[in-house]
């Protein structure tokens, strides 16, 4: 079994008195890295599920009275797709704040509701985390260095999903059905969810536009839906984590595009089931979209599990300046331009660099990009 780096992040939070929260994509493994986490305590552990009817209704609206009886002696409850249950905030908090020496874990593959009824509920009494498909540094340290460097066109083609990287060979049906199950099973379900048309549109523009800056007005046009709806329907796609979006740097220099922003997805795997292509990389006219979708939520991905508490940013001018991704913090800035090839020249703009502190420049390449996943 792959090793989560969430693991002994999560297990060092055991009995501190908060609910663990763990958000994610559906299929990334959240259910399995519980099971492993609490496959210590399984005498004192009680599972409930929001896809089940039964726990749904023992968890709504009940009282501390009632969570102690079904809660008994354990030590853990683990509520597995909690987003599903009506006001679980209010029932977690109960738990938290009456039933000392129990540790909630509850996980959520859409942010809809949990993420917007158990905040609340929950200020100052959990921890919350995030669990993507597998990264480089996990399948590095499940194999080593330099076979994951030598999977890079399989994972710029078919992602890092767990499912995807155990079914070798049936990758491409795999991630089909994994696409048109996930995709929409939380969209669909949201009551304001009612043109899958729509919704399938837009993702294919967004995936043909990855790592392009993105217009809702260019969208709405390719589309046919209003500026408004299309702006809605990218926000609930990052709700559902299938896509997130990186804004345009904007403070000192006058020519600089102030609202700009590029939206890329998760996946790399997800992003071309959703465009039906899977060709080899050598035959690919976007090739370097591949790549940079890649490194972003690749490093994304990183900088999540290591709690990075910056910005992230790109850069632009009207007169086509730009640099490809910055990481901010504590006022400095980290600039990073991406390149297939270390033979592809890179510049960094002395516009930007004398506009901004910048702690460093560097050109990520096919030959040392693994170096700035492990730094």
């Amino acid at each position: 079994m792959i090793t989560r780096i969430l693991e002994s992040i999560i297990q060092q939070k055991f009995h501190k008195g908060k609910a663990i929260l763990l958000f994610g994509p559906r299929q990334t493994g959240k259910t399995t890295l519980v099971k492993k986490l609490c496959e210590p305590f399984s005498n004192e552990t009680i599972w409930l599920s929001g896809d089940d009817p039964n726990d749904r209704t023992r968890l709504t609206n009940v009282g501390k009275n009632s969570l102690q009886t079904l809660i008994g002696k354990n030590k853990f409850i683990v509520i597995d797709e909690a987003q599903r249950i009506e006001n679980i905030g209010l029932t977690i908090k109960i738990i938290v704040d009456n039933l000392e020496g129990v540790q909630v874990i509850a996980t959520g593959s859409s942010a809809f509701e949990l993420a917007e009824t158990i905040k609340e509920p929950l200020t100052g009494r959990k921890f919350e985390y995030f669990l993507y498909p597998l990264s480089f540094v996990e399948m590095a340290t499940h194999t080593n260095n330099f076979e994951e460097i030598s999977n890079l066109e399989n994972r710029l083609i078919y992602g890092a999903y767990p499912e995807v990287i155990t079914a070798v060979g049936e990758e491409k049906e795999t991630l089909s059905l994994l696409s048109d199950s996930y995709l929409y099973k939380d969209l669909l379900a949201y009551e304001k969810i009612k043109k899958p048309a729509l919704i399938t549109n837009l993702l294919k523009a967004l995936a043909l536009l990855d790592g392009s800056e993105v217009s809702y007005n260019e969208l709405a046009q390719i589309t046919g839906a209003d500026k408004e709806t299309v702006g809605r329907y990218i926000d609930l796609l990052e709700k559902v984590f299938i896509v997130f979006r990186l804004n345009t740097l904007s403070r000192n220099v006058r020519n600089e595009l102030k609202k700009s922003r590029k939206i890329y997805f998760y996946d790399n795997g997800i992003r071309n089931a959703i465009i039906g292509n899977f060709s080899p990389l050598e035959t690919r006219q976007d090739k370097g979209v591949l790549w940079e979708n890649y490194l972003i939520s690749e490093r994304w991905k990183k900088l999540s599990y290591a709690q990075f508490y910056g910005q992230r940013y790109f850069w632009r001018t009207s007169q086509q300046q730009e640099i490809d991704y910055l990481e901010e913090i504590d006022g400095e800035i980290s600039a990073n331009e991406f390149k297939w090839k270390a033979t592809n020249k890179a510049k960094f703009s002395t516009t930007f660099l004398k506009a901004y502190k910048v702690k460093s420049t560097q050109v990520i390449t096919k030959e040392n990009y693994y170096q700035w996943f492990l730094e």
